[in-house]
């Protein structure tokens, strides 16, 4: 017997529906902060260790650096983050949030607020449904370093 799922069955479609409907909620508050949500993710890496390469960003985010590299450009501009040039490489760029930087932190946390009250789910329903989905993540992206 042939198994046709419908688009609603597809994990594929639920997650990037998902994804969607997060990044739509997300979107005036971030509007609101000044910035956009690959910027957020950005800092979001740099709250958890300041003063970190474009490379090491990239990594932490799974993107390329190219791809990093005008998302803290924008940061910078708007005085969020600096960017200085390492002296034992020069090619390698640290990027270091600045005061304002570290402050929208704090501000930031509407976004995980404004999600526990939109899906109506306690944070520990939805940090054990995060762990779940990390779980899928590692063992895609494991399985494609294997092949």
């Amino acid at each position: 017997m042939t198994y046709n799922p419908t688009l609603e069955d597809q994990l594929c479609f639920s997650l990037y529906a998902t994804s969607m409907a997060i990044n739509r909620l997300y979107k005036p508050l971030l509007d609101q902060l000044g910035i956009t949500y690959p910027q957020y993710l950005v800092l979001s890496v740099l709250w958890e260790v300041d003063g970190r390469s474009i490379s090491a960003i990239a990594a932490r985010l799974d993107l390329e650096p190219s791809t990093i590299t005008p998302l803290v450009k924008r940061l910078e501009a708007a005085c969020l983050v600096t960017r200085t040039r390492r002296l034992d490489d020069e090619r390698g760029v640290t990027v270091a949030l600045t005061p304002r930087g570290r402050e929208l932190q704090a501000e930031s946390r509407c976004l995980g607020e404004t999600l526990f009250a939109q899906a109506g789910r306690t944070p520990d329903e939805l940090i054990a449904l995060n762990r779940e989905v990390r779980r899928l993540h590692q063992a895609l992206t494991s399985r494609d370093a294997a092949s």
